[in-house]
């Protein structure tokens, strides 16, 4: 809650421009003028990072709610029907995990992302191809939990009763056996937007992220590698970002899990 308060509010009190260079400050060490100091174009770290956790906190929202989607859609069917239509589902949730994910992320992004950037803008063409990428490479997991909760939930009494009251397929998934799985569904959610931060992040440091003027936090520490021994704290801060937020998350997931 105080990193989602601290990007959201945060440069609302804080108005430090993100682009406003100066050479005379260049890696100036924190200060009360820079609080978390400034990169090597005298740029302000605190407002970049903030504007930066903005970013990297829709990435990872909007990339969990594809994950999300279309695991419990496959779950949800491949566990209420069975048979072959279970079968076929799942060897292709068996293909997907079979996939070397950062590598293949790196590949497709390495090839669509000058046509995806053109025909969009190079902000949103990124945020759309990483936020597909994250999500269709994550859906697996959510489908094996989901699958395996309702395959449970099928021969229950309640699920009986509403098939003899004529109840349709859709129905009976939707009111009956989705509600009783939408714990695990939030516990995979919450762990989904750590991953999907963790690989924007590892994306925007390898130099196949957000353009070098979107202040990522991934961002920020593929900036900060050429001053590790001269600023480290260019590395320090962004880092630490990423550290709390994805530990914050993880945490949420474990205590919404045990409850």
């Amino acid at each position: 809650m105080l990193i989602t308060l601290a990007v959201t509010m945060g440069p609302v009190f804080y108005r430090v421009p993100i682009d406003q260079i100066d050479f005379s400050q260049n890696t100036a060490f924190p200060s009360w003028h820079h609080p978390l100091g400034t990169n090597d174009l005298g740029q302000d770290q605190l407002a970049r990072l903030l504007i930066g956790g903005r970013i990297s906190l829709a990435v990872g929202v909007s990339a969990m709610a594809v994950s999300l989607t279309l695991g419990t859609l496959i779950g949800a069917i491949a566990g209420y029907f069975g048979d072959w239509l279970d079968v076929v589902l799942m060897r292709v949730t068996d293909l997907f995990l079979a996939l070397p994910q950062l590598p293949l992320v790196l590949l497709v992004v390495y090839l669509f992302r000058d046509p995806v950037t053109r025909a969009t803008s190079p902000e949103t063409g990124i945020f759309i191809l990483v936020v597909s990428l994250i999500g269709l490479l994550n859906w697996m997991s959510v489908a094996r939990l989901v699958r395996g909760n309702i395959l449970k939930l099928r021969e229950m009494e309640f699920v009986q009763a509403a098939i003899a009251l004529g109840a349709s397929p859709i129905q009976i998934i939707r009111r009956h056996l989705l509600p009783n799985v939408l714990n695990v569904i939030i516990v995979a959610a919450t762990l989904a937007v750590g991953n999907a931060i963790i690989t924007e992040s590892t994306l925007s440091f390898l130099g196949l992220g957000f353009p070098p003027d979107v202040p990522t936090w991934g961002q920020m520490l593929y900036t900060a590698k050429d001053y590790l021994e001269t600023a480290p704290w260019l590395a320090i801060f962004p880092g630490l970002a990423i550290f709390l937020t994805v530990l914050s998350i993880n945490y949420l997931g474990d205590g919404l899990g045990d409850h």
